[in-house]
């Protein structure tokens, strides 16, 4: 059975301005009011605590650009910490680190059911990859990138070539993956979820659900730690 030590949940770090092709996923536009860094950061620091409490999981932070102690600052003592600009190589970083299975996961989704995450983790006891698409504005239902990428480690040759030209901003990511995988069935999908991209997207947010602390008292004029 794949234990904590063989199976990572990295959080992507990107800041706004951030090239494509360097895994995408920047972070939220913060809605009006808000100080943009300040909103980034609890976004980022939410997602990190989802991916913190999942049992039989190593967490992990992925930064590009490198240097980023705002970012590092929101982890728990002792997490691992991937300087990476590309998908392919955060993934190659953390099976370096011992990872079996990985899930790169975006900054901006701090409501994340820690349960969509355990299935993308299940889907690879029978694929090679899952992937988590990310929700349209207005609920469509239309795939607009992903929230969440898991793989078995190392990458098969076909994905990390794929995911050079494709990260979790690449609005049809789940069909281009799918179709560069030699079989059908290689990247199963979980069900999808929201990520906080535009201003508008807070309104995605169900304040009945636990978690995301950090943006709740943030969009509530409370912030933590004042």
């Amino acid at each position: 059975m794949t234990g904590a030590g063989t199976r990572y949940a990295a959080v992507l770090s990107m800041p706004a301005g951030t090239p494509r092709g360097s895994g995408g996923a920047s972070g939220g536009e913060a809605p009006p009011g808000i100080d943009a860094a300040e909103f980034r950061l609890a976004l980022l620091e939410d997602t990190y605590e989802v991916v913190a409490g999942l049992e039989l999981v190593t967490p992990a932070l992925v930064l590009h650009p490198p240097g980023q102690p705002d970012a590092e600052a929101v982890t728990w003592p002792g997490t691992a910490i991937v300087r990476e600009p590309t998908l392919p190589r955060a993934f190659a970083a953390l099976h370096a680190l011992g990872a079996e299975q990985a899930a790169l996961i975006a900054p901006d989704a701090p409501d994340l059911p820690p349960l969509l995450l355990g299935k993308l983790f299940r889907a690879l006891g029978s694929a090679p990859a899952a992937a988590c698409q990310a929700e349209s504005a207005g609920g469509t239902g239309r795939g607009d990138g992903l929230v969440a990428l898991a793989a078995r480690l190392p990458l098969p040759e076909w994905l990390a070539a794929a995911l050079e030209d494709v990260d979790l901003d690449t609005p049809d990511a789940l069909g281009l993956l799918r179709a560069a995988a030699p079989r059908p069935g290689q990247v199963p999908q979980a069900p999808s979820w929201h990520r906080l991209r535009t201003a508008a997207d807070v309104r995605l947010l169900d304040p009945g659900l636990e978690g995301w602390e950090n943006t709740r008292a943030l969009l509530e004029g409370d912030p933590l730690g004042r």
